[in-house]
């Protein structure tokens, strides 16, 4: 599962100052570009930092492994655990606007991803009764001579493992994620997203740190989810 804590202490040091439009190692491509035939991950086909044979070990339920990190160390996930996890991995492996947060270290990794609290919330209790043996996916595996993850500790629920979906978050992926302040300037892994990367990616947002200008920001956003939900909504009833 977004297994990238090999390349993540393989990789040199980045310069900061260096742009990427892509990550670096594992699946990842040099720069984005469309992948009209992905079998999972088609949130990012139109511009995809994944090609489309990637897909392929996420097409199909349970999921065994990705690459040589297996799933079900501690049995299978549930299929709605399943798909919360798939929707990570995807924004990792595929997701154009990755790099955006990437680790100032590390070309392999990512840093404070702002996660919407529903998220987080919603994929906790979407796996807080599966088993789970390590609480950081990326350093607590014990990796075996052939490079595949193994369990040092025993499973036990994700329930016990994490106190709340924010706990999870902030801790399952080391410092990949953290939880936002706002309920739109935050990713939800789905079609919304694109209006919080608007504003997350634009220089007033990434530069200002006046309350007055986060404020106008957080109301842009709102208005523009509120008219997304009302279009999408519209087109829902014309297709039923």
């Amino acid at each position: 599962m977004l297994r990238f804590s090999i390349t993540l202490f393989a990789v040199i040091m980045s310069s900061t100052s260096q742009k990427y439009e892509c990550l670096e190692g594992g699946t990842h491509k040099p720069k984005p570009s469309p992948e009209p035939y992905m079998r999972e991950c088609t949130l990012y086909s139109k511009s995809s930092c994944c090609y489309a044979d990637f897909t392929e070990q996420l097409a199909h339920s349970p999921v065994i492994k990705v690459n040589n990190s297996y799933w079900n160390r501690c049995g299978q996930l549930s299929k709605s655990c399943e798909d919360f996890t798939k929707k990570i991995e995807c924004f990792y492996r595929c997701s154009p606007h990755a790099a955006r947060w990437i680790h100032p270290n590390y070309t392999a990794a990512i840093q404070s991803v702002p996660l919407c609290q529903s998220f987080c919330d919603d994929w906790y209790e979407a796996c807080k009764d599966d088993s789970i043996c390590v609480r950081n996916w990326l350093t607590d595996w014990e990796w075996d001579e052939s490079g595949e993850n193994r369990c040092k500790n025993k499973c036990i629920p994700y329930s016990e493992m994490y106190a709340n979906g924010t706990d999870m978050c902030q801790n399952m992926w080391g410092q990949s994620f953290k939880v936002s302040e706002s309920s739109c300037l935050c990713l939800q892994m789905n079609k919304k997203d694109m209006m919080a990367i608007k504003y997350l990616l634009s220089k007033s947002s990434e530069e200002s740190s006046s309350s007055s200008s986060s404020s106008s920001e957080e109301d842009a956003c709102q208005k523009k989810l509120l008219k997304f939900e009302k279009l999408e909504g519209g087109e829902g009833e014309q297709t039923r």
